[in-house]
């Protein structure tokens, strides 16, 4: 049995292919693991706030000298990182936006970027507090950037993969839906995407 966060980040609803793609990943999850439990955070539907003056004051700020306005101020970082400090397993749903990942989910990174909490930094210079995880990254794209002369284009992965290893998840796997708006591709790139899942 497995504690399983699904991060949602797209503002497409049901017809998001990186919706489909993570809950595909998310079953095959379950369907390994009887029992599992899901938590799903829907980041446009929680509506993370960009990172403002009041934030990043009550995260330098020590727990025992935070005024009420730091605690509201902080409430999004502090449930985010118990959420991901309490699952097993995170399936974070992707998609390809201009080349990068959603605002949403930049906001919801920045928020869950804490010193002390998420990494830290000693002698031997930064290292992650978020051990013992597994990342699934459901990522969907118009065009086709696993490879050919787009792949260059793609600073969803790389982006991904280096932040969560920063602080500490190193065993991530990448599963991707794409070609989406490419005639001869579009019609399969789903079906294609969800059975390339392995676990």
């Amino acid at each position: 049995m497995k504690k399983i966060l699904h991060i949602i980040s797209s503002p497409r609803g049901d017809s998001s292919f990186s919706i489909k793609l993570g809950n595909a990943i998310v079953d095959k999850i379950i369907a390994a693991y009887p029992g599992s439990t899901v938590t799903e955070s829907n980041l446009v539907k929680k509506q993370f706030p960009h990172l403002e003056e009041a934030h990043l004051t009550s995260f330098f700020t020590p727990e025992d000298s935070r005024t009420p306005q730091d605690l509201e101020a902080i409430k999004h970082s502090d449930a985010a990182i118990k959420e991901i400090k309490d699952a097993d397993i995170i399936v974070i749903d992707a998609p390809l936006y201009n080349f990068g990942i959603p605002s949403t989910l930049k906001a919801w990174i920045d928020h869950i970027s804490r010193k002390g909490e998420t990494f830290t930094y000693d002698e031997n210079g930064p290292r992650g507090l978020i051990n013992g995880k597994k990342l699934y990254i459901a990522v969907a794209s118009g065009g086709v950037y696993s490879e050919g002369p787009m792949q260059p284009y793609d600073f969803v992965v790389p982006f991904l993969k280096a932040y969560f290893g920063f602080i500490g998840i190193s065993d991530i796997s990448v599963f991707r839906v794409e070609g989406t708006a490419v005639p001869g591709i579009m019609e399969t790139a789903l079906e294609k995407g969800i059975d390339s899942i392995v676990l």
